[in-house]
């Protein structure tokens, strides 16, 4: 099967720093696919280079079976990659329903704007209680489900989270989780990076581990979860020495 996204020895960097090395992930259709590691370690630049906002030194990104390493970030869109970005980076002084049809900027999301803003409120309908209110005056909770219903008003195939629960409270992330699960339900394929890899794990259907800008680890959730490696680094776990 070829993946819906697959990333093949991937090198990005800024100036003369390269931040990622020889990177390879995939993701298929319909699956959830986690990104983890530590502050710094590349994950975010890697959904950048999936988005078209920076474009790689070496290697090759495909989509759909197509080669788009050079394709600009808005053509991407086009073809099915909407991202939220890391921070939310809502438009504070226009309101909830303006962030939305900005979302769906493209033209075939234009032609479903009707149904995709039914389809957003129906999943947060607290984005429809405050649909006239501006979006920097909203909670940090509150402008991350505005940040990913923008997104999924691109009418996106792949939905490339970053960092979705990032300074949000325990009860915040529990229900964010339960509707990226649900979005997931719906046939809709997703890339989300996280460091809070423990609530990561229990949605995703894969996942690698990146550091300092390679892959060190992947496999399924569950064994990632009982990975040495993860177990210490990410949850806090000391490995049981054998009797």
């Amino acid at each position: 099967m070829t993946p819906l996204l697959e990333l093949k020895t991937l090198q990005v960097g800024y100036g003369e720093s390269l931040v990622l090395q020889d990177l390879s992930l995939s993701v298929n259709e319909g699956e959830i696919v986690c990104l983890l590691g530590a502050n710094g370690a590349g994950k975010t630049t890697t959904t950048r280079a999936i988005s078209g906002l920076i474009a790689p030194r070496s290697g090759e990104i495909r989509f759909a079976g197509k080669d788009i390493t050079t394709l600009p970030g808005h053509e991407r869109v086009t073809r099915g990659i909407c991202l939220s970005p890391e921070g939310r980076q809502v438009f504070p002084n226009f309101t909830v329903h303006e962030n939305l049809l900005i979302g769906s900027y493209n033209p075939a999301a234009r032609q479903r704007r009707v149904e995709k803003l039914e389809e957003v409120y129906g999943l947060f309908p607290r984005l429809a209680e405050r649909r006239k209110q501006k979006a920097g005056l909203m909670s940090g909770g509150e402008q991350q489900m505005l940040a990913i219903g923008r997104a999924l008003m691109g009418c996106p195939r792949l939905l490339v989270l970053d960092e979705p629960s990032l300074g949000l409270a325990p009860k915040i992330i529990i229900d964010l989780y339960e509707t990226i699960a649900t979005i997931a339900r719906q046939g809709l394929s997703i890339l989300f990076v996280e460091q809070n890899v423990q609530a990561a794990l229990l949605i995703a259907d894969r996942g690698y581990v990146i550091a300092n800008g390679h892959i060190a680890a992947a496999g399924s959730s569950a064994d990632l979860s009982k990975a040495e490696f993860v177990q210490e680094a990410f949850l806090g776990k000391k490995p049981v020495a054998a009797a």
